[in-house]
């Protein structure tokens, strides 16, 4: 035993340590920067990069890494480029690294739920901008399991650059195994050595996981690590606020009545001439074979509600999506405002950055039907993030905005909550929330209650019903509630078979279908008359 203290702290074999240590930083930091240019390679759009880093993954993650040290350390000064053990070593661990580095950076970026990009991107976010404020901060937390593991494995790996005579820490124990004949306590102690050194890394890899874990709970102040029993009071719900969020139990939800025949004439009159918000004309969009929309017209006017019915399947989405440029049409044209989004006036399509821009000074919000909240960020950060990124609106401002709308959708005592501690019915009502931050002239809205329990339904319903009939927006709202649809829209839309069947007002055209299509769309529905719309 103390033979094997005396290896623990014998100079020769610390010496070792540093230069694996060396070994270790030369190729993790290089396969960082290799990997991270390797993975951006893989995920752009243009094949031909794309296709180069494949290749290189090929050839380096299929050739054992100690060829890989001998091509380095004999080879290329064949080339002019001669290298001491050490560089090479290092580059040919770097080299190696790499292939798996890029994977675990575009699996990490891969694995970040698609509707947040699609959100960030209505919202008028910049490619640059969607990769650092909502791709980046959630592939982190994903990678870093990973990349400690390739940290722990370029540690390891560091022990073959003994075959090129580095003087490591595996090469200078067989050294001395071979001088004392010691070789039990001498690889013994190497093995000690190169086992704090692993855990070590553990160490940091399990340090930056807590620091980067949202659900942690907030750090503990000096007297509560003096007194560990002692438990934060969790701060009052003001009963104001709280009772927007909920329904007594015994308090059974009703809906309001439908407007009444003059409110509906008064609206009429209000839209009577006003501009043209929407202008879509000859709309088609194919997806391989699978024509979505085949020459849709639709016109909405600067103020006015438009629901669109339809079976699933019909459109209704595709036309959003398309009308916010989210999809490219394949021929048609959209107009909001007078302009066309995403297109120069020659009609040249703008850069992905440009479009970015145009959506934010066009003035289109959207709200999705899964939500699309960015899942690293609380709700007041939902809210308040686009319009310091986007806006550019100081923080302050951008929080107290948010705060107001918070509060107005009833959910300002769940600020500082995650998305995934919300409800569905909370999380879309932050997601409406945070399409409205801005001020946007026109609204739209694919399927905003579908993904929610029924019990939930009415609650965004009710904020959607307050928008309509306070603030004027111009809204589009698919929808299969048709009972919302006649209480707060001004003209339902019934599309199928990706063209606009019949159109005409809520009233008339949810009672009196005169397309047999519609007609049996809403007998389905169980919509046969003024009281069965549901």
């Amino acid at each position: 035993m103390s033979q094997f203290l005396h290896y623990l702290e014998l100079p020769y074999l610390l010496q070792g340590i540093l230069i694996t240590l060396q070994l270790t930083g030369l190729g993790l930091l290089g396969g960082l920067v290799l990997g991270f240019v390797l993975a951006s390679m893989q995920l752009s759009r243009h094949r031909a990069l794309s296709a180069v880093a494949r290749g290189y993954t090929i050839v380096f993650r299929g050739t054992p890494l100690i060829l890989q040290l001998v091509f380095a350390y004999d080879a290329l000064p064949h080339a002019g480029l001669t290298l001491s053990p050490l560089m090479a070593a290092g580059l040919a661990l770097a080299a190696n690294e790499a292939t798996f580095i890029a994977e675990v950076f575009r699996s990490g970026v891969l694995g970040v739920d698609k509707g947040q990009v699609t959100a960030g991107q209505a919202l008028g976010m910049t490619p640059r901008v969607i990769m650092r404020r909502v791709i980046a901060p959630q592939a982190v937390r994903l990678m870093v399991p990973a990349l400690g593991n390739e940290a722990v494995t370029t540690l390891k790996n560091s022990s073959l650059a003994s075959f090129i005579a580095v003087q490591e820490l595996t090469l200078r124990s067989t050294q001395l195994a071979s001088s004392t004949f010691d070789f039990f306590s001498v690889f013994f102690a190497s093995g000690v050595m190169y086992l704090v050194l692993t855990g070590a890394i553990s160490a940091v890899q399990l340090a930056a996981e807590r620091a980067l874990d949202l659900d942690r709970p907030a750090p503990r102040s000096w007297a509560d690590r003096l007194l560990p029993l002692r438990r934060p009071v969790a701060a009052p719900v003001p009963v104001a606020v709280a009772a927007k969020d909920t329904v007594a139990d015994d308090e059974p939800w009703a809906p309001p009545a439908p407007p009444e025949p003059w409110e509906r004439e008064a609206r009429v009159a209000a839209l009577d001439g006003a501009p043209a918000a929407v202008e879509v004309g000859n709309l088609h969009k194919s997806y391989g074979e699978h024509v979505v929309l085949d020459g849709l017209n639709m016109t909405v006017r600067t103020g006015e509600v438009v629901a669109l019915l339809g079976p699933s399947g019909s459109g209704k989405s595709t036309l959003l999506r398309t009308i916010n440029h989210l999809e490219d049409p394949d021929s048609g044209a959209v107009l909001i405002n007078g302009r066309r989004l995403g297109y120069q006036d020659n009609g040249k399509p703008l850069s992905p950055a440009k479009i970015a821009d145009a959506r934010a000074e066009a003035g289109v919000g959207m709200v999705f039907q899964h939500f699309n909240l960015f899942s690293h960020l609380t709700a007041l950060e939902n809210v308040a993030g686009p319009l310091r990124w986007v806006h550019r609106m100081p923080a302050k401002e951008a929080e107290h905005r948010a705060g107001e709308l918070l509060e107005r959708v009833g959910l300002a005592h769940r600020a500082g909550a995650l998305p995934r501690h919300l409800s569905g019915g909370q999380q879309q009502r932050v997601a409406i929330a945070r399409a409205l931050a801005p001020n946007p002239r026109v609204l739209l809205l694919d399927e905003p209650t579908s993904a929610l329990d029924p019990e939930l339904v009415h609650e965004v319903l009710e904020v959607i019903r307050g928008l309509a009939r306070e603030d004027g927006l111009t809204m589009l709202i698919a929808t299969h509630q048709l009972r919302f649809a006649h209480e707060v829209a001004d003209r339902v839309v019934f599309i199928s078979n990706g063209s606009v069947t019949e159109e005409g007002p809520a009233e008339e055209l949810l009672t009196r279908p005169r397309h047999p299509a519609t007609a049996r769309f809403l007998r389905v529905m169980g919509a046969q008359s003024v009281g069965g719309v549901a």
